[in-house]
This record gives structure tokens, C-alpha cells and sequence, in this order.
């Protein structure tokens, strides 16, 4: 079994500019002159975190980090306004740009995957190659299994506190309740949508305290914005990824899924192992949706030195 690499600090952080009121925390680190190696974050909303980095050999990559709009230590945090998928593929090209960076490796999971699939999907020329974990392709039917009928079949009592938070316990309130002007609701609502992805997410390991955790206007904020990107479709037509794949075929390409993925089940992994037959499907049939576990970290850094030796030659 692979391991982590020891945990190092940036060499360099900077916040983009972006033309806006928004400004993207970006970090540097491992070599300079090594190959550079973009990681894309899930959520859209969760940030980015110092063990991210330990996926990539420092001596090897030049490894950039970056928090999307309104997430992490982005600021400012929260914000609604310009901040579209549209909006981070440009964040990600300005970031290149201003590194002088020719190409570089795209490492995502989850919602990043997507991003990284749109994004090369637009940069074709400037991606040397793709690490995608946990596919999300951002169509219709993939947010109704996580928010109606799918996983809720899996953890039906998480579900039910989801249901419960919402007014007349209806499902499809999920995405006014927040703006509704109603302090109390939107608390709870938050706490209820916390409770229910962390279930999902991390499965059996998930332990949820006796305790209530106390629900800051910084959780609301976040939730807010996962919620936002949801209720508009991601900013792109439906099905937009996978009828797009055609351009990208050249692409080396690592798809790397859990079977017990249950935020993106495996129909999307498989679904894209279909449009893109040239990359390297790994199913890891103990392995849920996060980036952590023997298995799955093992797989992740075993792509990144794969995708180093390719990228030497």
C-alpha cells in the first residue's frame, strides 16, 4: 500500500485578482520546476486543505492549491454574486497565466471533477492530464439521487431529519428555505444538510453526536452556496460533460471511483469510463466517496506517479 507523502508548507500564497469583488487564495508549493499538478476541490463550497498537498512527491510536482470563489480562505467568504462555474474556469486560467504555466495536470474529486472535465473541456491544449476521483458529472439525475430518491433509500433516518427541517416536510422547499429571511429555519435547515451529507459521504465511519453542534452564519454561508450551484444546474446544460468528452480523447486520463460511493454513485464513473475509453478506469470495491482510507490513498498517489513518469518522458 502507497502512503502519503510527509506533509510540507507552501512555498509561496497569493490572492488572485479577479476583476471582482472576489479574490482566490492560491499556494504553491513542492518544486517549482517540477511538474505542475492542479488540485480542484469538491463541494462546491468545502475549500481546500493542508493534507492535500501530501498527494504529490514534492520533489516531483509543482503542486498549486486554490480555494473557489467564496470558499476556504477566499474572500470574501460566502459570496454569491459572480460566482459561477463559468467565473472558476477563468479563476483556474488566470492562475496559470499568471504562474507561466504551459500545462498542467488536472487532481479533482467530486465537484471538482466536474470543474476539471469542464475545464479542459474549454483548455484542451493546456491539460497534460486528468486524476479524476469520485465522478460528478452536474446532470439532473445525478442531484436527485443525493437529494430525492437514491441515497435517502440507503440512510432513510438521516433523510427523515432532512425532511423534517424543511416546512411540511417538503423536499423541494431545500432550495428557497435559506433565502427565506428566516434566521431559525435557515439554522436548521443547515444543520439537517450537514447531518445528511456527512452521513452520505463518509458512510459507516460517520458518528453523529448526542451533542447539537452550534450552527454559525459561516455554515449557513457555505451551505448556501452548495445549495446555490445546485439549484441552478451548475451553470451548464444538462448532460453538457459527457456530450463534450468527444474533444478530449487524447487526454491521459486516471478515473479512479469507490463502489461505495453513495454521493456519486458508480453509474457516473462507469458513465464516463464510456465517453472517454482511452483512460484508466479503477473501481476500488472498498472504497466510499472521500479521499481517505487505505485503499483509496493508495490509488490516488499510485495516479499521481503514474502520471509523473508519463508526464517525464
Amino acid at each position: 500500500m502507497k502512503q502519503l507523502h510527509p506533509e510540507i508548507e507552501p512555498f509561496n500564497t497569493f490572492f488572485l485578482e479577479t476583476g471582482s469583488q472576489h479574490k482566490v487564495y492560491v499556494e504553491q508549493s513542492g518544486n517549482l520546476d517540477g511538474i505542475p499538478v492542479v488540485f480542484l476541490h469538491g463541494g462546491p463550497s468545502s475549500g481546500t486543505r493542508p493534507g492535500q498537498r501530501c498527494f504529490f512527491d514534492p520533489e516531483v510536482y509543482h503542486i498549486i492549491l486554490f480555494d473557489q470563489r467564496g470558499c476556504g480562505q477566499s474572500l470574501p467568504f460566502g459570496e454569491l454574486e459572480n460566482n459561477t462555474t463559468q467565473d472558476l474556469i477563468a479563476d483556474m486560467e488566470r492562475i496559470r497565466k499568471q504562474l507561466n504555466i504551459k500545462q498542467w495536470l488536472l487532481f479533482s474529486g467530486s465537484w471538482g471533477s466536474a470543474l476539471a472535465l469542464l475545464y479542459v473541456q474549454q483548455y484542451t491544449e493546456v491539460v497534460s492530464g486528468m486524476i479524476i476521483r469520485g465522478v460528478f458529472l452536474a446532470r439532473p439525475q445525478d442531484l436527485d439521487w443525493f437529494v430525492r430518491e437514491g441515497a435517502s433509500r440507503i440512510y432513510p433516518e438521516a433523510y427523515q431529519v432532512l425532511l423534517d427541517s424543511m416546512p411540511g416536510q417538503n423536499i423541494e422547499l431545500l432550495y428557497t428555505t435559506l433565502w427565506s429571511g428566516d434566521e431559525q429555519v435557515a439554522r436548521d435547515v443547515t444543520a439537517a444538510w450537514m447531518h445528511w451529507s456527512s452521513q452520505v459521504a463518509v458512510g459507516a465511519a460517520y458518528q453523529r453526536t448526542d451533542q447539537p453542534e452550534a450552527i454559525t452564519q459561516k455554515m449557513v454561508d457555505q451551505v448556501k452556496m452548495e445549495l446555490n450551484y445546485a439549484r441552478n444546474h451548475y451553470f451548464i446544460e444538462e448532460n453538457q460533460i459527457l456530450e463534450n468528452c468527444a474533444r478530449i480523447q487524447n487526454i491521459p486520463t486516471i478515473i479512479i471511483h469507490g463502489r461505495y460511493d453513495f454521493v456519486c454513485p458508480m453509474a457516473a464513473g462507469l458513465s464516463l469510463s464510456k465517453a472517454l475509453p482511452q483512460a484508466e478506469y479503477r473501481v476500488l470495491e472498498h472504497a466510499g466517496h472521500i479521499a481517505q482510507g487505505d485503499e483509496m490513498i493508495d490509488a490516488l498517489v499510485d495516479a499521481s506517479e503514474k502520471m509523473a513518469m508519463r508526464l517525464a518522458k
